[in-house]
């Protein structure tokens, strides 16, 4: 990582400031927990300057440059890492990074300077109770293999929103099967090792006003719209939740699917069968492996029909596949 060398990216540097934002500022609606991140439905993630983030972002870069800093805003370095150097978090088991009375709920903005500075106190510990595995056991995934030491190509957030094409080299589009059974309903990111971390429960329990965009959007947001995806639904719901990630409408097509699959709620077996017709080969292969996940004759029946008219190999074997388990 060419970024674990901070020189590399900025060979002037001397100092690294990091900024840590609290984005569990308001509550989250029930209809979303569960399918979209907390991080990503505060908007907080590379967040652009009209959002509070973006904005102190913008200030802490300026306040630098007028002290006579070099800056390099946001640079690819560790930034977990950075901030328990900084002083501004530490550790827990799960790998995330927490700040006292917080929580792992923030955003870590580090900056770049060419100026030595007065350093604070380096904090890197882990500060989880002692013996407590409680992230380790929630992952369904097995992604955190041991404290502080995990497997991003099992976590489920990953695999959500990383696994695009051209996006991470190396890194293919078509999420493993062992993964999909185990991404439940989530759509955008993971929340279940911080759910579960007794460090996160001040954060959890507080009673917080409602986030306004939030609670509209949530009464209409389902799988079967995030499936077919229209223009108008991905304009005014999804683009504003993940409008930092994803651009491409075929990697939430892909992840209702596998969502749906895992529901095995049958009455979603008509749409996805009109997926089975009209979409990419990456999504339907998804599709497939969601009818298989389901299963029953009517599933069986659209199966069936698609590997007739199938001319993709690797959807052909997806649809294969899920009539054997279907």
């Amino acid at each position: 990582m060419k970024g674990a060398e901070p020189r590399s990216l900025m060979p002037e540097a001397k100092s690294i400031v990091v900024l840590a934002h609290d984005y569990y500022k308001t509550s989250f609606p029930e209809e979303l927990l569960g399918r979209i991140g907390r991080l990503y439905q505060a908007r907080a993630y590379i967040a652009p300057p009209h959002r509070l983030n973006g904005a102190r972002r913008q200030l802490m870069k300026e306040f630098l440059e007028k002290n006579g800093c070099q800056v390099l805003a946001d640079p690819f370095i560790p930034a977990r890492l950075s901030a328990a150097r900084a002083g501004v978090a530490t550790y827990g088991r799960s790998t995330f990074a927490f700040a006292e009375g917080i929580g792992s709920f923030i955003v870590i903005v580090p900056f770049l300077v060419d100026k030595e500075l007065e350093y604070d106190r380096s904090t890197m510990e882990v500060k989880c109770p002692p013996k407590c595995a409680a992230c380790i056991d929630a992952c369904p995934t097995g992604a955190i293999l041991e404290p502080l030491k995990m497997n991003p190509f099992r976590c489920i957030a990953f695999n959500t929103f990383t696994t695009q094409d051209g996006r991470t080299g190396g890194i293919s589009s078509y999420i493993p099967p062992d993964i999909r059974e185990k991404m439940g309903g989530w759509i955008h990111g993971c929340d279940l090792c911080q759910e579960v971390c007794p460090r996160n429960q001040k954060k959890l329990k507080a009673t917080l006003p409602p986030d306004e965009f939030l609670t509209k959007i949530a009464k209409g947001f389902d799988l079967v719209k995030l499936l077919k995806l229209p223009d108008e639904f991905f304009a005014q719901t999804v683009h504003p939740l993940m409008y930092n990630y994803i651009s491409d409408k075929k990697y939430f097509r892909r992840n209702a699917a596998i969502a749906m699959g895992n529901s095995g709620d049958s009455s979603f077996v008509p749409v996805l069968a009109e997926s089975m017709e009209e979409a990419d080969g990456m999504v339907r292969s998804h599709v497939a492996w969601a009818l298989g996940k389901i299963g029953g004759s009517r599933a069986r029946r659209v199966l069936e029909t698609s590997l007739a008219r199938e001319t993709g190999q690797s959807t052909k074997k997806e649809i294969e596949a899920a009539l054997g388990a279907a």
